[in-house]
């Protein structure tokens, strides 16, 4: 099973010098991903517990456009573990003029991460 979710970076995202957007950000989109994947398999929201990698790759700019992927690759008895991918799709062209944007042939992978979701055996109910 996956989720995707794809929204742009504003500058209220941005926290650091040259619109620079907060690699924790992309753990938030991670997370809102996980609780879509844990709702449509188990009819619950669950808990984060634990991320087991992150690795940032690129960096991500106010206005860019950022996919979120997620997929459920195993299932215990209350434990998910999942893997998610970022990747900037869409960026902003101020070279050109203020609205201009690109979409980019290839996607760029802005960060990936594995981690652990629980759903109490009694909150599940599919």
């Amino acid at each position: 099973m996956k989720s995707m979710i794809r929204l742009r970076m504003s500058t209220a995202d941005a926290h650091y010098g040259g619109n620079l957007v907060d690699g924790a950000r992309m753990l938030q989109l991670f997370g809102d991903v996980a609780t879509e994947l844990l709702i449509r398999n188990d009819g619950d929201e669950g808990l984060f517990v634990a991320y087991d990698k992150v690795e940032f790759k690129a960096p991500v700019y106010a206005g860019d456009y950022i996919e979120a992927v997620g997929e459920i690759t195993n299932v215990g008895n209350s434990s998910r573990k999942m893997v998610f991918e970022a990747r900037k799709v869409i960026i902003p062209r101020p070279d050109i003029s203020d609205s201009a944007c690109d979409v980019l042939e290839e996607p760029v992978v802005v960060c990936r991460a594995e981690g652990t979701c629980v759903v109490p055996k009694d909150k599940q109910r599919k």
